[in-house]
This record gives structure tokens, sequence and C-alpha cells, in this order.
């Protein structure tokens, strides 16, 4: 299967954080979920991949190219769709257009024109008086209008409301029928992921935990329920970790079958969601 980006054992350091031998690739075709809590590394990967800062080691490519030695032909394949508005408030949407365009080759005034349409936008309203969801669709239908063949969005759905989210996901979810084209879609909002991607890419601390297919991480993950008498020693070793109250017990597995085989009939379990995958990962974290 076709990459359209590899990071292969990638450093980066600043002051009091780094990412740590970064590696995984982001499929052509598919919705890859970029996830992991505040301060993981998020924003420092997608500037590394958009080559606004440098690695100090590894390398990433793109499109089977180098970054830092194709940079100019690789931006114009890359649509970049940020979570804050990057536009000019003082221009209406066709100016912002004008400003925008000449820096594409291909860009498309056909195609701009057909989303401004589909996603209802006003071609003479200043983008300051645009509503949140109104310039993330403006962002879209940029990011859109240039062919570009990977779509990188950081937290495109951050304070948006669940119709205008529910919107963005299915103009995303239409886009990716073009095979020839990827996103790669970083949120804090596990379900919108569960809603849309393919893989999943789980970074922590600067490590990544875990890149799989959405299913198998499914399978791999799971969340226990039961009494606290059956916790000793040996079962406490199958979590990742466990939340106990004067009840029971709620614990994250990634050793489902070993759990069931021992715990059998005694608990109550279902596959874990990722903000489930995410908390528990945290929280042994932060115990060490």
């Amino acid at each position: 299967m076709e990459n359209a980006v590899v990071l292969h054992n990638v450093n980066k350091s600043y002051d009091g954080f780094a990412l740590n031998n970064v590696s995984f690739p982001v499929k052509k075709g598919f919705i890859t979920g970029f996830i992991g809590p505040n301060g993981s590394g998020k924003t420092t990967t997608i500037k590394l991949i958009m080559n606004l800062i440098h690695e100090d080691s590894g390398t990433i490519e793109l499109f089977g190219q180098e970054h830092k030695k194709h940079a100019k032909e690789i931006k114009q394949r890359i649509g970049f769709v940020y979570a804050e508005n990057p536009f000019y408030d003082h221009m209406t949407s066709e100016q912002m257009k004008k400003v925008i365009a000449p820096f594409y080759k291909k860009w498309d005034d056909t195609l701009f024109k057909k989303y401004m349409a589909d996603f209802d936008l006003p071609w003479k309203k200043k983008i300051k008086h645009l509503s949140t969801g109104m310039k993330m669709k403006l962002s879209l239908a940029i990011a859109l209008s240039h062919h570009a063949d990977f779509i990188l969005m950081d937290e495109p759905t951050s304070g948006l409301d669940p119709v205008v989210r529910r919107e963005v996901l299915d103009i995303l979810s239409e886009v990716i029928q073009d095979e020839n084209k990827t996103i790669f879609f970083s949120s804090h909002i596990t379900t919108d992921l569960e809603r849309i991607a393919d893989y999943i890419t789980f970074i922590h601390n600067g490590n990544i935990v875990f890149h799989d297919d959405k299913d198998s991480i499914r399978d791999q993950y799971l969340l226990v329920k039961g009494a606290k008498e059956l916790l000793d020693e040996d079962i406490r070793s199958l979590f990742i970790d466990v939340i106990e109250t004067p009840v029971g017990f709620e614990g994250l597995t990634n050793e489902p079958e070993k759990v069931k085989k021992l715990m059998g009939d005694h608990i109550v379990s279902e596959s874990a969601s990722l903000e489930d995958i995410m908390v528990y990962m945290g929280r042994r974290e932060k115990r060490g």
C-alpha cells in the first residue's frame, strides 16, 4: 500500500520537550487521525511535516520525496486547514481568493466556485463577519481548490457546534472518495475520528504509542469492569491502568484474550473508545 507521507526516527528537542524517534506512515487514499493530549507533540509534528521547523535528526518524505529538498513542489500538493482563522479579516472571501490563488499552479476557479456554492458561503461578506463554521468551510474550500493531494488539518473541528462539525466530517468523507487524496486529521475530539478515520496515530509525551487501523485498535483495547476482589498482582499486570471505587473497578487492557480467559464471566467488557485509551494512557504516564 502506497504512503503519502513517511516519518522515520524523527527527533526534535526543545527546552523541556522532545519528539523521540517518531516513526509512522500516512497511507495514500485514506484518512489518518492524529490524537494525543495537549502538549504531546501533535503541532510540532505537523510543523515538521509542513517544513515550518526542521527536525534535529531522522527523515520525512512526502510523495516519495525528501521534504526539505523538494519543499516548493511538495507545498503545491498540500492543502493546510488551520484551527484558527488564517485569513485577513478585513477582506471578503472573493478578495481573499484573489490573494491566495496566484500561489498555486493548479488553482481551479471553477472548483472554488463549486465549493463556495456547496458550502453556502457568501462572496461579498467580510471574513470578520463570518461565523466560526463558515471560516472553517472557507479554509476547506481553499485547501481543496488547487487539487491538493494531501489535506493536512490541525484541529479543524475545534470550536464548531455539532451541526457544523458533522457537516465538515461529511465533506471530508466525500473528498476521500477520490482515492488519490489523503487526509491527515489532528484532533482532540476523538468521536470525530471514530466516525471518519481509517487509521489512528496516537502520540503521548513526544512518543508514538501506536499507529494502526481503527478496527485493529478496537480489537486490541478492552474496557473491563468488575468487583475489586478480582484484582490481584497478576491480574493488575494485564491492565494499562485501573480505576477503583468502593463498589468495583474499571480498567483498560491491551491483552483482551488473557483477561477474558482468566476473569471469565465475572467481568463486563466492551471495546474501548479512543477517548478511553487516551485517558488511561495519561493516567499510567502520571503514576510513572
